[in-house]
């Protein structure tokens, strides 16, 4: 391997380590699903490592358009696969004092899980990402009215789902 060659890994290393627990949360939130999430997060960081001699400025934001590709690509050809009859659950073990702040992530992410692969994207790239209506039509090359509807739709799903609340979050988690 040339030095050339060697700086680009180091680059990229660098790259992953910084970023790979925000691309991790991303992913989680567009699949609703931490196992689709993990192969979408690889995905993404396989396809940026091809192309990271041709990425210029920052990679962040290419990373999180091949991610949304990886997304929509999976969501297109997900019903040719095949679907497993009870979805498993992995157990993290963590300290007692996140067991509130998981709780609440899990309340979420099951929130997020029942709203539409379109919905959870636009959500996901205005509140996560912090995009603007703008930023997140660019992103998912749809109109701004779209995203503006879309969201508008979302919120409402949460915002009347009954397991949103702080006490039920902690009430399920003891």
């Amino acid at each position: 391997m040339t030095s050339t060659g060697r700086e680009r890994d180091e680059a990229f290393a660098a790259f992953v380590v910084a970023h790979r627990r925000r691309l991790l949360h991303l992913a989680e939130l567009l699949a609703a699903d931490p196992m689709l999430a993990e192969d979408l997060a690889q995905t993404a960081l396989a396809r940026t490592y091809t192309a990271w001699d041709r990425i210029t400025g920052d990679p962040w934001p290419y990373t999180q358009q091949v991610l949304l590709n990886a997304q929509r690509d999976w969501w297109r050809r997900r019903r040719w696969r095949e679907r497993p009859l009870s979805e498993a659950t992995e157990s993290v073990a963590v300290g007692p004092d996140m067991t509130t702040g998981l709780a609440e992530r899990a309340v979420v992410l099951d929130a997020m899980r029942r709203l539409s692969a379109s919905e959870r994207a636009v959500v996901a790239l205005r509140y996560y990402l912090d995009l603007s209506e703008n930023e997140t039509a660019g992103r998912l090359q749809i109109p701004v009215g779209t995203v503006k509807s879309t969201l508008a739709r979302a919120l409402r799903k949460l915002r009347s789902d009954p397991t949103l609340s702080l006490g039920t979050a902690v009430e399920e988690a003891q």
